[in-house]
């Protein structure tokens, strides 16, 4: 058994001072407020539930600042961003992914978040031909989390076309495609590869888009783990949404609405492009809003509205999705500051009752837990440890207490002040640092000098 000692810890009814949180087989054993550190416990500042990333492609940690300068295309977007991205990844061997993944996954770690669900696309060779092991790739993204010890939520992704239409896919997008019969055999395989890690990871499914999907496929996707995890990409782009009415006859959260009997168990990325009614009726669902904010601000994706979202009591979590920074604090911050920008406003999104750091980094560990089908996000006997401590001697944390030291946190500090995660009871970041940063880091380095160069 593992005892830890806080200072102070969100619980589920509000903060408590001198927390004694006992894990045992990689859940919480107990909760204990207001006694003195017993002997050998280890001793924390803040105690919080550790959120889980609910959107990463990890293999697109290699591309981090190769995409920032302006190509030929007139007006560089989302889509001539896409391109570079399809060039990049058809280098990738699956070594080159592994330890890329590994890497990012390192990175959430010690940026606090506790598991990942990983929207897992890239799945066959060059050129799109399969791997002796239709879920090679698969089992890379299994391997990275063993290596790090950060809980995984695995998404094999069914990719089949290349636009509403029906079209080809293009070079690169062919690593990703699958007609309906063999997604299915490389979800089998993924299954069986994800049996080899801790009793927490999770195996989900992920039809991509309304574009990349036609309907009669999602449905059948939709089938496939009736009781598992779904995530998809919808509404990110307004060509997206322009491609999606011409062809479908509605809007994409109006189509998916009406077509599908979407619930708590779907996780809906991005949603940037979404009408107030949109908005509403979504929320409705008990869906999750997986929010990625610095990769939508780098990809020029729009703005979630957050304010309507959370006023009508929506599930929300937060992922690094294209992993060009991963960064817990910074994506809450990102968001909450997208919400002032468009309205002219100031802690949009707090209530009477909870500061705005409050409502983010709770909002982000119980929505992100939801989403992965993780049974965390509390503080409280039963649920799986996925805990993350943070340092509370640094100057700006002076005199902060309860939700004001969230607020600092996010908004006055960074990740440097998280020093210990816990996930599923594995203690992973110790003293600041991944235990296996020292490994990990040389083989990613190996990598990106040999991709770059390529």
């Amino acid at each position: 058994m593992t005892t830890i000692w806080a200072e102070t810890a969100l619980l589920p009814g509000g903060w408590a001072d001198r927390v004694t949180v006992t894990l045992a087989e990689g859940r919480i054993a107990s909760v204990v407020v207001g006694n003195p550190a017993p002997a050998g416990a280890a001793r924390v500042g803040l105690l919080l539930p550790a959120a889980t990333n609910l959107h990463s492609h990890g293999f697109q940690r290699a591309m981090a600042g190769l995409t920032e300068a302006r190509g030929p295309d007139p007006a560089d977007s989302f889509w001539t961003w896409r391109r570079q991205m399809y060039a990049f990844l058809d280098r990738m061997t699956p070594d080159d992914v592994e330890a890329v993944t590994a890497w990012a996954f390192l990175e959430m770690a010690e940026a606090g978040f506790a598991a990942v669900a990983e929207f897992h696309y890239l799945h066959h060779a060059q050129g799109g031909v399969p791997y002796a092991d239709l879920a090679e790739m698969s089992a890379r993204i299994c391997a990275a989390a063993a290596q790090t010890g950060l809980g995984l939520t695995l998404l094999p992704v069914l990719y089949m076309q290349g636009g509403c239409d029906g079209r080809a896919l293009v070079r690169g997008q062919d690593r990703f495609g699958n007609a309906t019969d063999r997604f299915a055999r490389l979800l089998d395989g993924a299954e069986r590869h994800a049996a080899a890690l801790p009793a927490d990871t999770v195996v989900g499914v992920a039809p991509h888009s309304l574009r990349a999907v036609p309907p009669a496929a999602l449905a059948e996707a939709v089938g496939l783990r009736p009781d598992a995890p779904l995530h998809m990409h919808l509404a990110e782009q307004v060509g997206e949404v322009t491609e999606v009415q011409a062809q479908l006859g509605a809007r994409p959260v109006e189509w998916l609405l009406a077509q599908a009997d979407v619930g708590p168990r779907w996780c809906l990325i991005h949603c940037t492009q979404m009408e107030r009614a949109e908005t509403l009726a979504l929320a409705a669902t008990g869906a999750v809003a997986g929010l990625c904010p610095i990769t939508e601000s780098s990809l020029g994706d729009g703005i979630f509205d957050g304010v309507a979202w959370l006023g009508a009591g929506g599930r929300w979590g937060v992922g690094s999705d294209s992993n060009i920074r991963i960064a817990w604090a910074e994506e809450l911050r990102t968001l909450d500051y997208s919400q002032r920008l468009r309205d002219r406003s100031r802690a949009a999104l707090a209530t009477a009752a909870q500061s705005t750091g409050r409502v983010l980094a709770e909002g982000a560990a119980q929505g992100g837990a939801q989403a992965a089908g993780r049974d965390s996000g509390r503080i409280e006997a039963g649920r799986l440890a996925d805990l993350v401590a943070l340092d509370r001697t640094h100057p700006d944390m002076a005199g902060r207490r309860g939700d004001m030291a969230l607020d600092t946190l996010i908004f006055a500090r960074d990740d440097r002040q998280v020093r210990h995660v816990w996930s599923a009871g594995r203690h992973i970041v110790q003293d600041g640092q991944h235990v296996a940063r020292t490994r990990i880091e040389a083989g990613y380095r190996a990598t990106l000098a040999r991709l770059l160069e390529a």
